[in-house]
């Protein structure tokens, strides 16, 4: 494993050095115990640190030894996503459904996969699974709530005014971005993906209103 540089100039952040002395004090257990189950711990860590190829390569050499282990598949899952590794990601998460169906946290990435790929109907499907087997899980509710929005119309004022497909467009998406409108720039992002899964702009706007929606609520 080999580190990557912190950017010219750049000070490293209290959280930036914390994170590369868990990195180190992982690298040395693991090499003093190479079987040990921490690679998936220590391929976490490269992940949350950017370093994407660490983690996966970490994480395939710890599956030889020890393939059945959920948890670095899930990671590896993540570490091939943040890459837009789809297809990579989805063998990941598939494989672990198939012995463990009830995976709540593979569902919700399942769902991510599957909408940042335009497959809103897939994500929506995942979405229901994850929110079944946790009813606590708030937040697969609500978003939920935003992707059927943007199927049909319901009893919302935007729903409503989105019926006739007038104001469905990436201009009127965009402009509910800039006014901080995150949960109506999702239902017309999602709208545009579920007419063409293929509008790469859509679905790039989709993530974008995901994400601020996240900020706004974190």
């Amino acid at each position: 494993m080999t580190d990557e540089p912190t950017p010219t100039g750049a000070a490293a952040s209290p959280n930036e050095l914390a994170l590369a002395a868990a990195i180190r004090r992982y690298e040395e257990r693991l090499a003093k115990d190479p079987a040990s189950l921490g690679f998936a711990l220590l391929a976490d860590l490269y992940r949350k640190a950017g370093r994407v190829a660490d983690a996966v390569a970490a994480c395939r050499d710890g599956l030889i030894r020890h393939p059945h282990y959920a948890t670095a598949r899930l990671i590896l899952a993540k570490a091939l996503l943040s890459r837009q590794d789809f297809a990579g990601a989805l063998a990941e998460i598939d494989t672990i459904l198939r012995s463990s169906p009830k995976d709540v946290q593979c569902h919700r990435l399942a769902a991510e996969v599957h909408r940042r790929l335009g497959r809103v109907d897939d994500a929506v499907q995942h979405l229901e699974r994850a929110a079944s087997l946790d009813p606590g899980d708030r937040e697969s509710r609500a978003l939920l709530g935003l992707l059927r929005a943007g199927a049909a119309a319901g009893d919302s004022g935007v729903a409503r005014l989105l019926a006739d497909d007038t104001f469905v467009t990436a201009a009127f998406g965009t402009l509910c971005l800039d006014q901080g409108l995150a949960d109506e720039a999702t239902i017309v992002f999602t709208r545009l993906v579920r007419k063409d899964p293929d509008d790469v702009g859509a679905r790039e706007r989709l993530d974008t209103a995901l994400r601020a929606r996240s900020r706004r609520k974190g």
